[in-house]
């Protein structure tokens, strides 16, 4: 049975914040005689939270099922990667972070766990993650304590 795991937005406060007190700055600023330099600095902070909030991005879900997993929202697919596709899979089961690399990037999707680098989250994470590890062989699995140490590890020395 497929399992289906919205992205999210990570940065929902900062939004929320930014679309708050960008409001009030215009507020303020109409108060006093609409001052320019708040009132556009009130509406940029309104426009980019609201922006990030309905952000596209945010209709998009990672599908698993037996076969594969797939990435896309109701009306178009970005990409399925066929489990005997996936080239390897970092993970880190402390953060319930791995990256799963499907040969390009394109093609490759990060579970951002806790102190993960994106923009984004994935509901449910780690059914998620653990769904990610018992579909792909233990032999294409690499185990770390971060996904920043395999990022070390994994680049060529200068």
């Amino acid at each position: 049975m497929p399992t289906r795991h919205r992205f999210r937005p990570r940065y929902r406060g900062v939004a929320w914040t930014a679309t708050a007190v960008g409001g009030s700055l215009a507020v303020v600023s109409a108060g006093l005689g609409f001052l320019t330099v708040p009132l556009v600095t009130g509406a940029i902070g309104v426009v980019m939270g609201a922006a990030y909030l309905a952000s596209p991005t945010w209709r998009l879900t990672v599908t698993v099922d037996d076969d594969g997993l797939e990435v896309g929202s109701p009306t178009r697919r970005r990409f399925r990667l066929a489990w005997s596709d996936v080239v390897r899979v970092i993970a880190s089961p402390t953060t319930h972070t791995c990256f799963v690399d499907g040969g390009a990037p394109e093609r490759s999707l990060l579970v951002p766990g806790v102190g993960a680098p994106a923009p984004y989250d994935l509901e449910d994470r780690p059914a998620l993650f653990a769904a990610i590890l018992a579909h792909v062989p233990p032999d294409r699995v690499t185990t770390v304590e971060s996904l920043e140490q395999a990022r070390e590890q994994l680049q060529p020395p200068p």
